[in-house]
C-alpha cells in the first residue's frame, strides 16, 4: 500500500462514529441528541450503558492503533505513521458521518500513541488512571494524560517528529476540552459516576 492510501485509511478508520452508532443499535437513539451531546465514550456510557462505553472506547482506541501499526510495518518512512495518525485522529473529531460533530480525540489519539510511543502513552496512561481516581472525572484525566504525554515522549528520547506529533494532539485534546475546563473552574463538571439527570455535562 503507498503512502498516501495509509493516510486515507487512517482517516477513513478514525471517522468512524462508534457511539454514534452504538447509539443508533442498542437504544435507537442520537448520541447527539443526548446527555452531552458529544459522540465519545463518556457520553455513551452515561446515555447508552456501561457496556457501550466500554466498547466504544476499546474501539475508538484500534480505530487509532490499527492503521498507525499497520503503517510503521508497511512503510519505512517515518512520516507516513505520523500522518496516518494524525488523519486517524482527524477522523475522528471531525467525522463527516456526523456532520463533522465527533468526539474528542482522546481514546484514538491514545491508540496511535500506544503504536507510535508505547512507553510514553503508558505513563500518560498511568497519569490519566490516577487523575481520574482523584477527581472522578474522566475531562480531568484526559487533560492531565495529554498534557503528560509530550514531557514522558521527551524524557523518552522520542524523535523530533514523534515529539512534535505528541505536542499537536496535546493541544487539539487540550483545545477540544475548553468547555469541560470552564465546568471545572465554575464547580460544575460531574463525575462520571454518580451523575445524575438535571446534573450540569460532562465529557
Amino acid at each position: 500500500m503507498n503512502e498516501g492510501l495509509w493516510v486515507l485509511v487512517g482517516f477513513a478508520a478514525g471517522s468512524l462514529p462508534t457511539g454514534y452508532l452504538m447509539g443508533r443499535a442498542l437504544k435507537g437513539i442520537d448520541i447527539r441528541t443526548v446527555g452531552s451531546g458529544n459522540v465519545g465514550a463518556t457520553n455513551v456510557f452515561r446515555s447508552v450503558g456501561r457496556g457501550a462505553g466500554v466498547a466504544t472506547l476499546l474501539i475508538d482506541i484500534l480505530k487509532g492503533f490499527l492503521p498507525v501499526w499497520g503503517a510503521l510495518r508497511g512503510l519505512p518512512v517515518e512520516a507516513v505513521p505520523l500522518l496516518t495518525g494524525a488523519a486517524a485522529v482527524a477522523g475522528h473529531t471531525w467525522s463527516p458521518w456526523v456532520r463533522f460533530r465527533g468526539g474528542k480525540g482522546v481514546a484514538t489519539s491514545a491508540g496511535v500513541f500506544l503504536a507510535l510511543l508505547p512507553g510514553p502513552m503508558g505513563v500518560a496512561l498511568l497519569v490519566f488512571a490516577l487523575a481520574f481516581a482523584v477527581s472522578r472525572r474522566v475531562s480531568v484525566g484526559s487533560l492531565a494524560g495529554a498534557v503528560v504525554l509530550p514531557l514522558a515522549a521527551w524524557f523518552a528520547g522520542a524523535s523530533p517528529a514523534r515529539e512534535a506529533m505528541a505536542v499537536a494532539l496535546c493541544l487539539v485534546v487540550v483545545l477540544r476540552h475548553i468547555p469541560n475546563m470552564k465546568r471545572l473552574a465554575r464547580g460544575e463538571e460531574p463525575p462520571l459516576f454518580g451523575f445524575k439527570k438535571g446534573d450540569p455535562k460532562s465529557l
